[in-house]
């Protein structure tokens, strides 16, 4: 027993240089990312192309509205037959808007993660340089650090790489 502790002991000594002889960089590649120039661009982009569809959807929910509130408001004054029309007509009004919104939050993912995969290759390139030019043993993400120095945030040179 005492032989496996001083083994262990002696194990321990010789990596704690090691890792204090490591350097390591920390990056915030979201906000890298989502901060450059391209994804400044794809996003003006994709206000212009769904700005029609978002239209669409603020008149579906709109009107769906207005008829909940004339449901609301004159509902206990009408016959059966026509609160269950406009009952009828208000759950079409939701399903119009559910369905509309549901189709353009897709279509909006699957062009973001479009960008993203184009975007990877890029950014890959630009964190090895940023390995390289610092002269760093390993580049964590920010998500997985509790505290860094804030000369081993990396997270502003790397967006100066992305926007060149």
């Amino acid at each position: 027993m005492f032989r496996t502790v001083l083994i262990f002991a002696a194990a321990m000594a010789l990596a704690v240089p090691a890792m204090a002889e490591s350097r390591i960089g920390v990056v915030d590649l979201r906000q890298a990312l989502f901060s450059s120039d391209d994804a400044k661009a794809f996003s003006e982009t994709m206000q212009k192309d769904f700005a029609g569809d978002e239209a669409k959807i603020r008149e579906a929910q709109a009107a769906a509205r207005k008829l909940q509130e004339r449901l609301e408001k004159d509902g206990a004054m009408m016959n059966e037959s026509e609160r269950n029309k406009l009952t009828g007509e208000f759950r079409a009004q939701v399903n119009e808007f559910n369905a509309l919104k549901q189709r353009l939050d897709a279509t909006v993912n699957q062009r973001k993660q479009a960008f993203l995969e184009e975007a990877r290759p890029e950014v890959d390139a630009a964190v090895k340089e940023l390995l390289e030019e610092n002269d760093l043993d390993l580049i964590l993400p920010s998500e997985a650090v509790v505290y860094v120095k804030p000369e081993m945030n990396l997270t502003s040179q790397l967006l100066d790489k992305l926007n060149r």
